[in-house]
């Protein structure tokens, strides 16, 4: 059994130049790499294989093959098996994190650490539902048996975002795996290590074929996959045009989809909220800890005018006391943006909203002073107010750690603005008043909808948004049996 390696670098290097097919480690077609960078320090920490379609034909043919026995298995024995994958991975926890932390740039402590747990702990929660995997009876006829059965789909495409790459990559395939399908998932660019190492970690639990991992560039990778013959579902974490060329290509085939896109997620602070709780909520809300790369951040904070100017104080107060550092530093709160394009996207939105007439820029925490981060992609978080729910930074997700904070008058207003964009993924109500908090969780356009918190997706909780924040959901028993099985009608004459 392969044991945990304490040094990323090391880990990266170890990884470099291959995929996960059939069960084995393997160069891609023809040889193709491309550098993977720390974005801390802007050097290259490894080469991930570059992934074409006929890497792509080679692991569907190698997921394709493994299907019919996997199906087979009884479900228990596959959730046990699934179940057994968390248990793996829970002894890599520590690994896992400084690899997501390195190629990533999200903070050890406050992030990359937590997620590879929830990644262990999503294979063991889906593990446990194979029991669930359940027909029904219908009393059509007294001579007939009619009933339906659920089965697997068949060949599950899966393409990954970088911002939480274990996370999300558990959400999508665990259930799928679980429910009889196998996979063959896609990696993000900037982020191929640490969803290479668990596909390797896994090949000690799972029959060989059953998941298989490819590296590669959108267009020459993602594309062929999600346009396969042999796909029967592709599920997709990212961009909201991406999402619409995945679409495309599913519809081409008439195979289904989930897509998790973008957010320009609400929150609403009614005066009579607890501010202290509020604050703290909208700090980890706006997931700053991440650099705000999150499709649920709390981009659009609507506070009531009597409680404005006292929790914009201390939110930057809050914000301001985070430590900027070196993602793999124990003592760093806040790591960097992940690749210099992103960098370049949030130097843009910022320029934008520093120009806009009235705007006021709460620029927060400190860029570290260590020589050996001076090339390294770090954004000092901004808190803009002064911007009306029209302006650009109000409209466009930015995916970095931008913020407006817009005063409200009445609740009927707030309503209204947090419900006036194209996005409908997550909102968020605070206020001590039950009243008020039932009626925004009715009337909020969110597929996710919290009243005086602000957590994250968990495994168990129905996860997903409407409008251009996409189709379907993850993470629940509904998301597994709606969206990795189909039903089957079943008559049988009783005469």
């Amino acid at each position: 059994m392969l044991e945990p390696v304490t040094d990323p670098f090391a880990l990266a290097r170890a990884l470099s130049a291959v995929h996960v097919i059939d069960g084995r480690l393997c160069a891609a077609h023809g040889g193709a790499t491309f550098d993977v960078i720390n974005p801390a320090t802007s050097k290259v920490i490894g080469a991930a294989a570059a992934g074409d379609a006929t890497d792509v034909d080679r692991a569907m043919a190698a997921a394709k093959g493994a299907q019919p026995a996997w199906a087979a298995m009884k479900a228990r024995d596959r959730g046990k098996l699934v179940a057994a994958c968390g248990a793996r991975l829970a002894a890599h926890v520590e690994e896992l994190g400084r690899l997501t932390a390195l190629e990533t740039g999200k903070a050890l402590r406050t992030e990359s650490r937590v997620e590879a747990s929830v990644l262990a702990d999503t294979f063991v929660y889906f593990g446990g539902l194979a029991s669930e995997l359940c027909g029904e009876t219908i009393p059509f006829s007294p001579d007939m048996l009619a009933m339906t059965v659920r089965e697997p789909l068949g060949v599950v495409a899966a393409i990954l975002p970088w911002n939480a790459p274990l996370l999300l990559m558990a959400l999508k395939i665990a259930p799928a795996l679980v429910a009889g399908n196998t996979v063959v998932v896609k990696s993000a660019e900037e982020a191929p290590f640490g969803v290479l190492r668990v596909c390797q970690l896994l090949q000690e639990v799972l029959p060989k074929g059953v998941f298989n991992l490819l590296s590669g560039m959108g267009p020459a990778c993602g594309a062929p996959l999600a346009s396969h013959r042999d796909v029967a579902k592709v599920t997709f974490t990212g961009s909201v045009e991406t999402g619409r060329l995945v679409y495309r290509a599913a519809a081409e085939k008439l195979v289904p989809v989930t897509l998790e896109l973008g957010g320009k997620s609400p929150m609403i602070v009614m005066a009579d909220a607890d501010l202290e709780r509020a604050v703290a909520g909208a700090v980890s809300g706006m997931r700053f800890t991440r650099q705000g790369q999150s499709c649920t951040a709390a981009s659009r904070i609507f506070v009531q005018r009597a409680l404005h100017d006292a929790f914009v104080e201390q939110l930057v107060a809050r914000v301001d006391a985070l430590v900027m550092g070196d993602p793999l530093d124990e003592r760093t709160d806040i790591g960097t943006i992940v690749s210099p394009s992103q960098h370049a996207t949030v130097q843009r939105y910022l320029k934008i909203g520093r120009e806009a007439p009235g705007a006021t820029a709460h620029a927060c925490s400190r860029l570290p002073e260590d020589p050996a981060l001076k090339d390294g992609l770090f954004v000092q978080p901004v808190i803009f107010t002064g911007l009306a729910n029209d302006h650009t930074l109000c409209r466009e997700e930015i995916f970095g750690p931008v913020t407006c904070v817009i005063a409200f008058d009445t609740y009927e207003e707030a309503i209204a603005m947090a419900n006036d964009t194209d996005f409908g993924l997550a909102g968020t109500i605070w206020t001590r008043d039950l009243r008020t908090a039932m009626d925004a969780v009715k009337r909020l356009h969110a597929g996710f909808v919290q009243v005086n918190q602000n957590l994250v997706v968990q495994p168990m909780l129905s996860y997903g948004g409407f409008g251009q924040s996409g189709i379907g959901k993850e993470g629940s028993l509904s998301a597994m049996l709606d969206h990795f099985t189909h039903r089957k009608t079943i008559l049988i004459s009783m005469l």
